[in-house]
């Protein structure tokens, strides 16, 4: 047996974004994708970077090819594979060759531990399985590879054979495997099933007297379709596990895999285990790791990600903004800013004259001499009832507190519009807008087509301002949602329309509600075109300094049509 107590050994992490991650639903990595994580997560101090399966697809020999040019400074990378097929010896299995071939300083072989997939998916028997586990493991470890054996779907094999799965374990171990890992593959067992089954395997094992000089490093893996894939994470560390895989973000097959970024920030955090990456890494830095690596994945970061979610820290109702106001750890169970997220204060119906004081504040608004808080807060409840969500659209928020200054002046306003879609047969959908725009006294008239009635709207109302403000050319609107507030009236419901628009550098949402679409959408835009217009300081310019032209646009008594 070892002399050194496991309980006392540091708690390494080990990264498989890059292969069981990237096997989630709507998940696809390019080549310059994962060098790319994999770079991040080096940096950030992960320990272990499992870097693809080299024997299932090109792309990740690529990968392992690109890798080796590369020089790591904090990561052994692992190359991924399964067991030896069970009519090949280890020496001749194209899988086990392309494992060595990476010239990965770490490989990690899975193999059965459930009859059910030996006899049933394999056509093996059950010592074949066992011959096929002791001979790949042996196969890279007599070649100097640091060698990690995943025991697939352990508890599922526990459960319906306790000494066959105990077998595979024993198997690789007398073949030169010390790290063993537990897989929940399918990611249903219980924390309480999982805790006595990691205790029983632990202490079966280490009392084997083959275990004498040949300590066993346990790990664990599992999946999140209970649930349940941190919690058991962190039960089996509990339960003495000293090595943890998961992916960033929880990303993986069917509902996922444990969360790396939950898992590492609950250790650091929330635990006196020793650590590696030492202290959690770069532990202010996890917010922006799992949000970079949700941008290369081309997936929007999930706002209710626990730690590091953009909605982790908001707090909307008004009993608890109220307390944050007064102190700030009353209803946060961390300092957000120790993983690089900021608390938030949610402008809602449910908020409180804290919220919505502390929020303009934020937002750099001071409400003193402007509108009372209480006042504030009352008039966007009235609003919310009407069907307006401030929460979601903070553009609109401003603007609201904007228009309650002394010195308020209106860049423009919408006089009124006119939206025509035609479908005639043999040609295509056609819509058209006309709209009348006040600035600065004078009515300006134009027109513009498009490929839907909210398109041509917009068109048509940049054509009149943009010799004004030309800068409005550089605003986009990138998304566009429509939310049905009551459903139960059909088509005759109150409609609420939230605009998301950027000019290259900011980003801000704005929205509009009425039982109309098109009267919903031209308030969300008009107030997205004044938001843009107020950030770039161009409403406080003289007419004179806007470089306006009668042959830019048309006066009211001269229409054109925009075409």
């Amino acid at each position: 047996m070892t002399t050194t107590d496991p309980l006392e050994r540091p708690v390494t992490l080990y990264d498989t974004t890059l292969r069981d991650g990237a096997q989630g639903e709507n998940v696809t990595l390019s080549l310059a994708d994962k060098l790319r994580i994999a770079r991040m997560l080096d940096e950030y101090g992960m320990p272990y970077i499992e870097g693809g399966w080299p024997g299932s697809n090109p792309k990740d020999i690529d990968f392992f090819k690109a890798a080796r040019a590369m020089t790591w400074q904090t990561a052994k990378l692992a190359a991924f594979g399964s067991t030896r097929h069970r009519s090949n010896t280890a020496e001749t299995d194209p899988n086990l060759r392309e494992l060595v071939a990476a010239e990965t300083p770490v490989v990690t072989i899975f193999g059965k531990s459930w009859l059910l997939h030996v006899t049933e998916v394999l056509g093996a028997t059950p010592q074949e399985n066992l011959d096929m586990v002791a001979d790949s493991v042996r196969f890279i470890v007599d070649r100097g590879r640091e060698l990690v054996y995943d025991a697939e779907h352990f508890f599922d094999g526990y459960r319906d054979d306790r000494e066959y799965a105990l077998a595979t374990l024993r198997a690789a171990r007398e073949a030169g495997a010390r790290t063993l890992v537990l897989c929940d593959t399918n990611g249903g067992t219980l924390t309480d099933e999982l805790v006595t089954i990691v205790t029983d395997v632990r202490s079966a094992l280490e009392a084997d007297p083959a275990a004498e000089g040949s300590p066993v490093e346990w790990g664990i893996h599992t999946h999140n379709d209970a649930e349940l894939a941190v919690a058991n994470s962190m039960a089996a560390v509990a339960a003495g596990v000293r090595h943890v895989q998961a992916t960033i973000n929880g990303y993986g097959e069917r509902a996922g895999n444990a969360n790396m970024v939950s898992i590492l920030a609950n250790l650091a955090l929330k635990t006196s285990h020793e650590l590696v990456p030492a202290g959690g890494g770069a532990l202010a830095g996890l917010t922006e790791l799992s949000r970079s690596v949700a941008e290369i994945a081309n997936l929007n970061p999930n706002d209710w990600q626990p730690y590091v979610g953009r909605s982790a820290f908001a707090h909307k109702g008004g009993v608890h903004g109220a307390a944050v106001a007064k102190v700030e750890r009353s209803y946060q169970h961390i300092d957000p800013t120790a993983v690089g997220n900021h608390g938030r204060l949610v402008v809602s119906e449910l908020g409180g004259r804290a919220n919505t004081r502390i929020r303009a504040e934020q937002l750099g608004h001071q409400l003193e001499g402007v509108i009372e808080a209480k006042v504030l807060s009352e008039l966007v409840k009235q609003l919310e009832s009407e069907g307006l969500a401030f929460e979601g659209a903070e553009a609109s928020f401003e603007l609201l507190i904007r228009r309650h200054q002394a010195d308020y002046e209106a860049p423009f306003v919408i006089v009124d519009y006119t939206c025509l879609v035609e479908q005639r047969s043999g040609r295509e959908l056609l819509a058209e807008a006309t709209v009348k725009v006040e600035v600065d006294g004078e009515v300006l008239h134009t027109a513009a087509d498009g490929n839907g009635p909210v398109n041509a709207l917009d068109a048509a109302l940049r054509k009149a301002l943009r010799a004004f403000w030309p800068q409005l050319d550089d605003v986009h609107l990138y998304d566009y949602k429509v939310r049905i507030l009551d459903g139960d009236s059909a088509t005759a419901a109150r409609t609420r329309v939230i605009i998301d628009s950027s000019d290259g550098t900011l980003e801000w949402s704005t929205m509009g509600s009425d039982t109309n679409i098109i009267a919903a959408s031209a308030q969300a835009l008009a107030d997205s075109l004044e938001y843009a217009i107020w950030k770039s300081g161009a409403e406080l310019r003289r007419r004179d300094e806007r470089h306006f032209t009668t042959a830019s646009v048309t006066p009211a008594a001269t229409s054109t049509t925009g075409r």
